[in-house]
């Protein structure tokens, strides 16, 4: 009896957070590649929001189905020339195809059009991200400990580096530090890198090369992650914070810089990966992603849309790794068809497919154990 009393509270708490999120990043990124497919006039046969059974759909005037399934975790854009949701081409269905329906067909459209259209979902993602954090930036006051180092743990990197207490930092590798946030999070995801610290002592302005200690903290879900810290300290007396008003401009700038900074930091943290250097302990599933949305969902329609911009922005950079099933894989074929002059043989094409198939698996199998 319990349960079903809690089942309201679950489904406010957990469910209806994480179906708004996963249903705006997958909408706005198969949106993308919707509307260019429309502006090259390719038939569209269905615009789906998940996978598997349909729930519940409807019909447009050019007879689209646009529809919700039952597994949220992903969607497609189903041209009228597709054999399936991984818009491989039906050949059977092209040479039936009169030449009239021919015009409309996805897979006879001239290379760059296609190529466009496929690159037009990540892209989505990433505007998508952009015109969130634009407007987070735009509509809130920034508030909090400024750059300036209060405290040099002795011993710690930061010490034998040479920073001391009262040193403002006002860069790193070239990135604006404005706030002492701005230094967490680029020392967080840069252990063991070499990062060059802008500093200001005095009337002097000094560069400092430091490279972040490896730290295990707990993640916030009890799972020991590795972070990067240099054994600085802010100033607690919220009478010397200082806050940020932004103008639309200013917070554009910031929208593109924090897109930007996800991008460059996940493909940082992939090559340290494969070095060898960093470890998978902070690659999420959708348990793990689950948990995120759910914890910051807690805190606000704010930070239920930050959350949303940040995976909006890495399913957009996932899309276009050269995998097939991915969009990024079918830019691979199409970048082999440009050089080759003539697109890849159907068997090439299916095996790679499988191979695509097993290696996505594989990831998310990985992912969901380090989940759990």
């Amino acid at each position: 009896m319990q349960f079903f009393t809690s089942l309201p509270t679950i489904f406010m708490g957990w469910v209806l957070p994480i179906l708004f999120v996963l249903t705006l990043v997958v909408f706005f990124h198969e949106l993308g590649h919707f509307l260019v497919a429309r502006l090259f006039n390719v038939d569209v046969e269905a615009f789906s929001i998940g996978f598997g059974k349909e729930i519940f759909g409807f019909n447009d005037s050019k007879n689209t189905r646009w529809k919700f399934c039952w597994l949220p975790l992903g969607g497609y854009v189903k041209f009228k020339d597709d054999s399936g949701a991984a818009s491989t081409p039906d050949h059977e269905a092209i040479k039936e195809m009169t030449q009239e329906e021919k015009k409309g067909a996805f897979h006879l459209k001239p290379l760059w059009q296609k190529a466009l259209i496929v690159a037009a979902g990540p892209i989505a993602s990433f505007i998508l991200g952009i015109i969130i954090f634009t407007g987070i930036k735009y509509s809130n006051t920034e508030q909090g400990p400024s750059s300036l180092v209060k405290e040099v743990v002795a011993g710690g990197v930061a010490q034998k580096a040479g920073l001391q207490a009262g040193d403002i930092i006002t860069h790193i590798d070239g990135t604006q530090t404005k706030f002492f946030a701005d230094i967490f999070r680029i020392v967080s995801l840069g252990a063991n890198d070499p990062l060059n610290f802008t500093v200001k002592r005095g009337n002097e302005t000094l560069n400092v090369p430091i490279i972040p200690a490896v730290q295990m903290v707990d993640n916030g879900f009890g799972k020991q992650i590795s972070v990067g810290r240099i054994g600085v300290a802010s100033s607690d007396d919220r009478s010397t914070w200082i806050t940020q008003e932004h103008t639309f401009t200013s917070a554009f700038v910031g929208g593109i810089n924090q897109t930007k900074f996800i991008i460059t930091s996940t493909l940082n943290y992939i090559g340290k990966i494969f070095r060898g250097r960093e470890s998978i302990d902070k690659l999420n599933g959708p348990i793990g992603i689950g948990k995120i949305v759910n914890q910051f969902s807690e805190m606000g329609i704010v930070s239920t849309l930050y959350i949303a911009a940040l995976l909006s922005v890495s399913i957009g950079l996932f899309n276009l790794f050269p995998i097939p099933l991915l969009d990024g894989g079918h830019l691979m074929f199409y970048a082999i068809e440009a050089v080759r002059g003539r697109p890849v043989s159907e068997r090439f094409m299916e095996y790679s497919f499988r191979i695509g198939l097993a290696l996505l698996l594989g990831l998310m199998i990985l992912a969901t154990t380090n989940d759990i």
